[in-house]
């Protein structure tokens, strides 16, 4: 699962790379000092680095393709366990009209039974174990 990101993020991959980070659950490992000296190194964003990890922890935890995680992402949904608490209706509306704003009508638009079964793998999930505090 190698990191393919958009351009947007080049400074971020490009530091992703100089730390061997190379693929999704290399990334969802990482910890927060680690992240945060990333950061520090130069070029790459912190904040943008945070919400990287996070939609690699999504990816890696429920099984989540990166464009679905990032949906995710931006529709205020961060972690697996958000997602597994998350109301399948509710999420469907709020990312019903992200989605709309975001690609228009061209791409096919979530369903409930889609969002159904990632609330379901969320739920199912192992749990991560807790070494930092993210």
């Amino acid at each position: 699962m190698a990191l393919k990101l958009p351009a947007h993020f080049s400074r971020e991959l490009k530091q992703l790379d100089q730390a061997n980070l190379a693929s999704w659950p290399q990334l969802a490992a990482i910890n927060d000092a680690d992240l945060r000296r990333l950061g520090r190194q130069g070029g790459a964003s912190e904040a943008r680095l945070i919400k990287l990890r996070g939609q690699a922890r999504l990816i890696v935890e429920v099984g989540l393709e990166p464009e679905e995680a990032a949906l995710l992402l931006y529709a205020g949904v961060a972690t697996s366990q958000g997602l597994a608490e998350a109301d399948a209706h509710q999420l469907l509306v709020q990312m019903g009209r992200l989605q709309r704003s975001l690609t228009g009508m061209a791409a096919p638009l979530l369903d409930l039974t889609t969002l159904r079964s990632w609330i379901l793998r969320a739920k199912k999930r192992k749990p991560r174990m807790q070494t930092d505090h993210s």
